[in-house]
């Protein structure tokens, strides 16, 4: 019997994966919970600008125990509850800091929110999602400290390589200013990812692939991908009911067709945590894909790579002595 092919990775998946990623790291299931704090964003509150970023709909990804006013501790034990019914082997929790920045506050208030999470029974660490202009040397060391009792990572939303489309979106800041903050978080050797959305307006697909290349150059731990989905009550939503002809938008087997270029180009090193998302439908103005979950969406994805013969990283430039000592042929 032949044996399995093993990926630098060190399993028989053909992408660098965060479950097992989590498996390495911890000897077995590690569940994050969602939280939200309160926080609130540059560009909404006047700061930079107002009106976030025209995707953004929190309420379409927040669970719906995490409420600010329950205070952190509450809303983790709440989601551990959740967590433990659907998933009976979780038995550690990475406190997840989702909605909007949250290290947009002074490093005071940043230590009290963090500490409250980290004293809750279970909690073996810390994701905390934030923008590269809400991050400075003083709160990265706080992280790197904590981070040398903990697991802690820092996801920053990238969305885009592209300045055009970060203004168009009216991010506000530019991809260098992510490429930067990046950069200074893993030299602190705090874990660091990053989110991109695949779809956002005046991008084309070869745009869409070709900053693979840009996103490989990043120290990055993890990695997510979402295709663009258009919520209600958005500033994109309006712009959508104006000039419907600026979107375009993928079928599921379309998309996982494209994403499975730019993960023949991804680098292997990087731990892919997402490729797609999903939101319940009643938020969604633009098409959607239905209620898919996240498991069926990956076995979508793996079942493509294993009929096409392709893994991650098996156009990666930098990888030919994997592709040799492996003997294998990057279909695509």
């Amino acid at each position: 019997m032949k044996a399995p092919k093993i990926y630098p990775w060190g399993d028989t998946r053909r992408f660098n994966s965060y479950s097992r990623y989590f498996g390495r790291l911890f000897g077995g299931r590690v569940q994050k919970v969602t939280i939200n704090a309160g926080f609130t964003c540059p560009n909404r509150d006047g700061s930079k600008g107002t009106g976030g970023c025209s995707f953004c709909n929190n309420a379409a990804f927040n669970p719906s125990y995490c409420v600010p006013e329950k205070g952190v501790a509450r809303q983790i034990e709440e989601g551990k509850q959740f967590h433990e019914k659907r998933y009976r082997k979780a038995r550690r929790f990475l406190a997840y800091f989702q909605a909007y920045s949250n290290t947009y506050r002074p490093l005071a208030e940043l230590r009290r929110i963090y500490d409250e999470a980290l004293a809750v029974e279970g909690v073996a660490g810390l994701v905390i999602g934030t923008r590269p202009d809400c991050i400075d040397d003083e709160k990265l060391d706080y992280f790197a400290e904590l981070s040398k009792k903990c697991y802690v990572i820092i996801e920053y939303g990238v969305e885009s390589c592209y300045d055009e489309t970060l203004k168009a979106v009216n991010r506000g800041h530019s991809f260098e200013e992510s490429a930067d903050a990046i950069r200074r978080t893993a030299e602190r050797g705090i874990h660091v990812g990053a989110h991109f959305i695949l779809g956002l307006p005046g991008e084309s697909r070869e745009m869409m692939i070709g900053q693979t290349e840009r996103i490989n150059s990043l120290p990055l731990t993890t990695i997510k991908f979402h295709q663009l989905q258009v919520f209600k009550n958005t500033l994109m939503a309006r712009e959508y009911e104006r000039y419907p002809e600026r979107f375009r938008f993928f079928g599921l087997d379309e998309y996982i067709a494209l994403f499975a270029e730019i993960l023949c180009r991804l680098s292997p090193d990087i731990v892919l945590e997402r490729f797609a998302g999903e939101a319940p439908p009643r938020y969604h103005l633009s098409p959607s894909w239905g209620m898919i979950r996240n498991e069926e969406l990956l076995q979508k994805l793996e079942q493509y790579l294993e009929r096409e013969n392709l893994w991650q990283g098996c156009r990666f430039r930098s990888d030919e002595n994997f592709m040799i000592s492996h003997q294998m042929t990057c279909k695509i």
